[in-house]
């Protein structure tokens, strides 16, 4: 194992690392799940943010989580998806993160998601902080303290 001795390693703050919202595929909290599958599917994502109208961040919801909720007893019932809407079924109890929040912070939250969603103080949606991102930034140390060591 390798031990850092004296120098204290400045890991990036959440905003400096996260992909802004404008670039994440999202749903509104009032839209069908049907519409919900669409996104997902074309984006190739697996999961994706619920806001509601004013941008602000409710929860998430996935692939998996909508084909749960259309499973009949014998077949997936995909005719009801236009009834049902994102709230119905989305997960509103994920964590979420702020700009101001260090690496270290999301890597705690990241160990259970592939992402955090970070938001300001009002809760309205700033973006993501993935996984990958975080996991390149550790490499990227652990590859310079091989080189000082």
């Amino acid at each position: 194992m390798i031990s850092v001795q004296s120098e204290e390693l400045d890991f990036p703050k959440v905003e400096e690392l996260m992909i802004p919202a404008e670039k994440v595929a999202h749903v509104q909290i009032g839209n069908p799940l049907d519409h919900a599958l669409l996104v997902l599917l074309k984006s190739g994502y697996s999961a994706v943010p619920v806001l509601d109208a004013k941008f602000k961040f409710q929860g998430v919801i996935s692939k998996s989580m909508i084909l749960e909720e259309t499973l009949g007893i014998e077949q997936f019932e995909l005719n009801h998806l236009n009834d049902m809407t994102v709230e119905k079924v989305m997960d509103n109890s994920v964590p979420c993160l702020q700009r101001e929040h260090s690496m270290i912070d999301a890597l705690h939250k990241l160990i259970d998601h592939p992402f955090i969603c970070v938001a300001n103080d009002e809760g309205e949606f700033d973006g993501i902080i993935t996984r990958r991102t975080i996991l390149k930034q550790f490499s990227k140390y652990y590859h310079e303290i091989w080189k000082r060591a």
